[in-house]
Formats: structure tokens, sequence, C-alpha cells
């Protein structure tokens, strides 16, 4: 079974550097089969026997631990769910809507209704964002360089772990299943 892992926070800003190559190799050293990754932030493509997410999910944080000595969130999406995530997102419906300022961040767990109806969505205007179970579209008013509307504020405010990606690097790891 393939599965999609993404890792949070590697190769940003100069912390948590890990190589592609280097990341492949200590996969592989796991277990892990047709290891393949995209571009350097993280999107690694594993095969395995194992059809539990959660599991494959932990396997892949210990052995990041192990072989790099630091701790990195990991998202596991299979093909079904990617799928529902390009066909469920609402703002491609909008008229002229540009992709370049659509994302969309994974959640660790499905954040809870009652939590969802505390949020203070005011604070992230004019940015817009549409919930859908374990996943959060984005949709930016201007740059995700100029928001409030950013991991910490996902993270704290419904208090999950998140990991962005742009629509663009959404839509083309699903041809890469």
């Amino acid at each position: 079974m393939t599965h999609l892992a993404l890792l949070r926070g590697i190769n940003v800003s100069g912390h948590k550097l890990i190589k592609m190559d280097d990341l492949k190799r200590c996969l592989e050293g796991v277990g892990f089969e047709n290891v393949r990754t995209y571009i350097q932030s993280g999107n690694i493509f594993v095969n395995t026997h194992e059809t539990d997410p959660g599991s494959v999910g932990e396997t892949i944080q210990k052995a990041i631990v192990q072989s790099f000595g630091f701790e990195v969130p990991v998202f596991v999406v299979g093909k079904e769910d990617l799928e529902a995530c390009v066909t469920r997102n609402l703002f491609l419906k909008e008229e002229g809507v540009d992709l370049k300022k659509l994302y969309v961040s994974f959640i660790s767990i499905e954040a809870p209704e009652n939590r969802i109806m505390q949020l203070n969505f005011n604070f992230i205007e004019p940015d817009k964002i549409q919930l859908d179970g374990r996943r959060i579209y984005l949709k930016y008013h201007s740059s995700p360089a100029n928001t409030k509307l950013d991991n910490k504020w996902i993270e704290k405010s419904m208090n999950v772990l998140s990991t962005t990606r742009n629509w663009n690097t959404v839509t083309k790891l699903l041809t890469l299943f």
C-alpha cells in the first residue's frame, strides 16, 4: 500500500535540515519500499504492507529521531484522502479564484465542533478558511507571507498539529500516487 507522509517544519530557514537522499535511505532502512520524495519540504511516498496511517507515521517519526536526532510531526495521507481534498475544496468553485493563493493545512485530528464554534474568524480577515475533517482549506487575500492565518494560529486556536502545502503541491502530489 502506498502512503504519502507530509513532514512539518523540515528544511525551513536552516532548521531541521534533512537531505532527501538521506531521508530516503533512512526510511528504506526501517523497511519501507519504493521510497520517493517530492521537493525538499518533506513530501515522501512509501510503500508498506501496513495499512494503518497512524502506524506508518509513528514508524517514520521514530526513524527520523534515530537518524537525525530531532522530532518532526508526520501526517500520513492516502490516495483517497488526497482525491477528496482536491474535489472538496469549495474555493475552487469561486469564479476567478487565484490558485496561487490557495493552500491546504493537514491537521492531526478532526477539529472538534465546539472548538470550531469558538474560533475568532475576524482575526484572520480578509483571509478565508474552510474546514473539512482533518483538512483546512486556506484562501489568502494577498499572500501567506502577510497573514495571521498560519500554522501557529491553526495549532493554537484548534489545539492540533498542522502542516501546510500550496495548492500546486497538493495537486502534483495526487498525480504522483
